[in-house]
C-alpha cells in the first residue's frame, strides 16, 4: 500500500547528482508533518538535486555536457492518491512521480513517514 509523502521525504532525480528533501506547502498534517499534494512542485517544495546532467538542459549544453547546478522545472506529481485529497487536490504517495522539463524523472525514495498509507 502506498505511503503518504510528507515534509522531510527524500526525493531523487534520474538526472541529478544528489537527493533532495521535500517540503509540503499545505497545512494538512500527517504523522506530525505537513502532507504533500500534486501541485507541490515549486522550488520551495522540491529543492535542487545537486548538479544536472541532462543534455536537454541549456546550461549543460552550453557547458559542452559538463554537469551544471540543478534548477528543477517540474510538472505536477502523477498520478496522485486515488481517495485522499487535501484542499481538493490529490495527496502525494510514494508511488507518484513528476517530470522535469530537462528530462529527469523525480521519484520518492523515502516518504518521510511509515505510519500513514493512502490509495
Amino acid at each position: 500500500m502506498p505511503t503518504q509523502v510528507v515534509t522531510g521525504a527524500s526525493l531523487e532525480c534520474s538526472l541529478g547528482t544528489t537527493p533532495s528533501t521535500f517540503a509540503a506547502s499545505g497545512g494538512q498534517v500527517s504523522a506530525s508533518q505537513p502532507a504533500g499534494v500534486v501541485s507541490d512542485v515549486a522550488p520551495s517544495n522540491v529543492p535542487p538535486f545537486g548538479l544536472c546532467t541532462s543534455p536537454s538542459n541549456p546550461a549543460v549544453a552550453a557547458a559542452n555536457g559538463a554537469p551544471q547546478p540543478c534548477v528543477p522545472v517540474l510538472t505536477p506529481w502523477t498520478p496522485g492518491a486515488t481517495f485522499v485529497t487535501i484542499g481538493q487536490l490529490a495527496a502525494i504517495d510514494d508511488s507518484c512521480q513528476c517530470q522535469c522539463t530537462w528530462g529527469g524523472v523525480v521519484t520518492v525514495d523515502d516518504a518521510g513517514q511509515a505510519s500513514v498509507t493512502v490509495s
